[in-house]
């Protein structure tokens, strides 16, 4: 059988008169990381990869047994992935570029969910959050708050994945972890998205007050912005639909609509750049089908599902609004 990246790992590791415990010290994971690199349960990323090569005095053998790649997580040139590499070896270094690239790398990794869907996305993301956050630990100064926004929409993102792929107790952990960095940050469209995040989870598992309780305490957090509150306003009051209290669901639909003119004026956040006015549309369908107002259901979906983006038409979260529109259709 031929040897496997953990099987050289460990190998190199030992060669080195090394435990587990002493190599996560010297390159700032933590032990259960290095045990499942050596086990296989878990993919290494090219940087952690290069940090352990550097360590063991590889001299780049480690890195001849690193997988194929079958993602390409994002258009980063070769100076900001030398940043980036050069940050997790020297967090005490790390710069604004080196965040910057951190962030851009995620941004690409949120525009191919919308093509490819959670699943394949899910051991990247989580091994860039693991690399980020294991980064924050060892940064102090006046980067660390600009770090802590960037390690939050990460961690966010992850949340969101395992949310979409019904691994529902992981997206609980991780989107609570996201909150508190982005309490850290002070930023709190990343606070009010991770509520959000936590609103969408228990609408799929068909939890009404824990939908209205999630989204109204994101439309509530100080810092969101005003597409964000739009969003939740919407989706609170199909949760109140979804429990018969009517007058509770319209009286938000109309505090949603009074604030679409500010939301004109304002581009959605880039860490929520999915928030126009045709996804506004999308909920506002949910709520109406959960109203029992068919035709303005029929009329808000289909113009939403018709006007997304092209590389947004097929996204799996797409699903749940060409379902709606069938019942509503059918209810007709």
């Amino acid at each position: 059988m031929a040897e496997t990246f953990g099987d050289a790992l460990r190998r190199f590791r030992e060669a080195a008169g090394l435990s587990q415990s002493k190599l996560a010290q010297r390159v700032f994971m933590s032990v259960s990381s290095i045990s499942r690199y050596e086990s296989g349960l878990q993919r290494v990323d090219e940087a952690t990869a290069a940090r352990l090569d550097d360590e063991l005095g590889a001299h780049g053998r480690l890195l001849e047994y690193l997988p194929p790649k079958t993602l390409d997580v994002g258009p980063l040139n070769a100076d900001q992935r030398d940043r980036i590499t050069y940050s997790v070896r020297f967090p005490g270094r790390i710069d604004e570029a080196a965040i910057a690239a951190l962030a851009d790398s995620l941004a690409a990794q949120r525009r191919l969910d919308d093509v490819l869907g959670p699943v394949p996305l899910i051991p990247a993301s989580l091994a860039q959050t693991e690399m980020v956050t294991d980064l924050l630990k060892e940064v102090n100064g006046p980067l660390r708050q600009q770090l802590a926004s960037v390690a939050s929409e990460h961690v966010q993102f992850a949340g969101w994945l395992h949310a979409e792929a019904r691994r529902d107790a992981e997206a609980v952990r991780l989107l609570g972890q996201a909150e508190d960095l982005a309490d850290e940050a002070e930023d709190g469209t990343l606070a009010a998205q991770a509520l959000n995040f936590r609103g969408y989870l228990a609408r799929q598992q068909g939890r009404p007050r824990a939908m209205i309780r999630g989204f109204l305490t994101a439309y509530h957090t100080p810092g969101a912005h005003v597409a964000q509150r739009i969003g939740d306003a919407i989706q609170a009051a199909q949760g109140y639909a979804k429990i018969d209290e009517r007058d509770a669901a319209l009286r938000l639909l109309d505090q949603a609509d009074g604030m679409l003119d500010e939301a004109a004026r304002d581009e959605p956040p880039p860490t929520a750049y999915w928030l126009t006015p045709t996804f506004h549309r999308l909920n506002s369908g949910l709520a109406h089908l959960a109203l029992g107002d068919h035709g303005d259901a029929v009329d808000h979906l289909s113009t939403g599902l018709d006007n997304l983006p092209e590389d947004q038409q097929g996204a799996e979260w797409t699903h749940e609004y060409r379902d709606g529109l069938d019942q509503a259709k059918a209810a007709s």
